[in-house]
C-alpha cells in the first residue's frame, strides 16, 4: 500500500512470511550484504526492503521465485545487463535485476550495490 511516495512500514518476518527456503536464502543474502555496508539504514516495507544512507540506493523483494533487485547509480550499467533501467532523477538511474538463483547474487551485483551506497547513498539529486 502506498501513501504518496512512502510505503507502509513492516517487519522482516512479515516481508518474508510464506517464502520457501530458496527464496528466503536469496533475499537474506541481499539483506546480509547490505547490512554489512557501513552507515546503512534498513527500511522494511510491506512490499520490499530498502537500504539507504541519506538517500536510498538499493531495494529488493521476491516475486515468483525471483529476487527482484533495484540498484540506483550515477551511471548507466550494461554489464551485468539489467532487466530494465530508467532515470529516477536528473543524475540517478535505477537498474532492475531479476535473479532466479542465489549464485546470480554475485560479485558483480555486490559491486554495483557498493558503488550505489558510496555514490547515491550520501544523497544526490
Amino acid at each position: 500500500m502506498l501513501y504518496g511516495r512512502h510505503m507502509v512500514s513492516s517487519t522482516w518476518e512479515n516481508l518474508t512470511d510464506g517464502l520457501d527456503d530458496e527464496d528466503l536464502a536469496k533475499i537474506s543474502a541481499f539483506r546480509d550484504f547490505c547490512r554489512g555496508l557501513p552507515d546503512v539504514t534498513e527500511r522494511i516495507h510491506s512490499a520490499d526492503v530498502t537500504y539507504a544512507r541519506k538517500r536510498s540506493f538499493a531495494s529488493a523483494y521476491i516475486k515468483s521465485h525471483y529476487l527482484e533487485v533495484g540498484i540506483e547509480l550515477l551511471r548507466t550499467v550494461t554489464d551485468p545487463a539489467p532487466r530494465t533501467s530508467f532515470s529516477t532523477s536528473r543524475k540517478v538511474v535505477m537498474h532492475r535485476y531479476s535473479l532466479r538463483h542465489l549464485e546470480q547474487f554475485d560479485d558483480a551485483i555486490r559491486g554495483l550495490i557498493t558503488e550505489a551506497a558510496d555514490t547515491v547513498g550520501p544523497g544526490t539529486r
